[in-house]
């Protein structure tokens, strides 16, 4: 059997509803294969999270309400999925944010059902629910930073995108997310997982402490792209600390052109903040 089947049988082991002989068989895979377990660990911290959400008290009214959902949902699918046309090729609408791994399609749908639980039963009692509501909140920021910090760890880079797409989402992030996206700035072998990280990070670029950082991660970077974008945030944020730094990059010779001129007009624009 495949490792795409034994990650399929993840949740299904977890929630312990997987036959004795499948457990087994999956156990034994685990034990041989490093990138498995990982995936194991990853919905497992995922899965201990939901454990310790409570569950919300069913409304008389919620089952009309979402029978009416329901119906709505029906009528729309009945008149045609929304699609969306890219270079010519047709796709269905989610498809840029539905991930392909079983792994973390079982982790979204998780944070997808504990949110329309609890936004069901907040609705259900909207006079009473602002400590409920606000309950949710916190406990889907947890979910979507738990998942966040996993899939920046894995191994594929669309998975470390999603995940620095996840990452910038956290309403309230805390030192954890900050390092994960300023470790994958610096480190990540993948440029686009490096660039969507700076957008990311801009989110963050009024702090004093993200500033020093993407400072320090200027002379890291090898890619003309990451360079010219990190420079670009550092401008917006009118960040006069950047100055010695892009002076230097300025007028590094080894350095691409396109970053020199970009790094001058920075320079130029923070010199002349009073």
């Amino acid at each position: 059997m495949s490792c795409e089947k034994f990650r399929e049988q993840i949740p299904d082991c977890l929630a312990g509803r997987l036959e004795s002989g499948a457990r087994e068989q999956l156990i034994a895979h685990l034990e041989l294969c490093s990138a498995c377990r990982a995936d194991m660990a990853e919905i497992g911290a995922v899965w201990r999270g939901l454990e310790s959400l409570p569950v919300p008290e069913p409304d008389p009214a919620m089952r009309s309400r979402f029978l009416e959902v329901l119906e709505a949902y029906q009528a729309g699918m009945e008149q045609g999925r929304a699609r969306q046309v890219v270079g010519g090729k047709t796709r269905w609408w989610m498809a840029g944010f539905w991930p392909a791994k079983a792994v973390w399609q079982t982790a979204l749908a998780l944070i997808l059902l504990v949110a329309g639980g609890f936004g069901g039963h907040y609705l259900a009692r909207p006079r009473t629910a602002g400590p409920e509501i606000a309950q949710l909140q916190s406990q889907v920021e947890t979910l979507r930073q738990t998942v966040a910090l996993s899939m920046l760890q894995d191994q594929s880079s669309s998975s470390r995108i999603r995940g620095v797409t996840f990452a910038s989402q956290v309403q309230q992030p805390d030192s954890q997310i900050d390092q994960a996206l300023l470790s994958a700035l610096n480190h990540d072998a993948n440029v686009n997982v490096r660039l969507r990280s700076v957008d990311a990070l801009e989110n963050l670029a009024r702090r004093p402490d993200i500033q020093r950082a993407l400072v320090d991660s200027l002379p890291l970077q090898d890619s003309p792209l990451v360079q010219v974008a990190l420079i670009d945030v550092l401008a917006e944020v009118n960040d006069r600390g950047a100055l010695p730094a892009l002076r230097e990059l300025a007028q590094d010779t080894k350095v691409d052109a396109a970053v020199r001129q970009r790094a001058g007009a920075a320079v130029k624009k923070l010199e002349e903040l009073k």
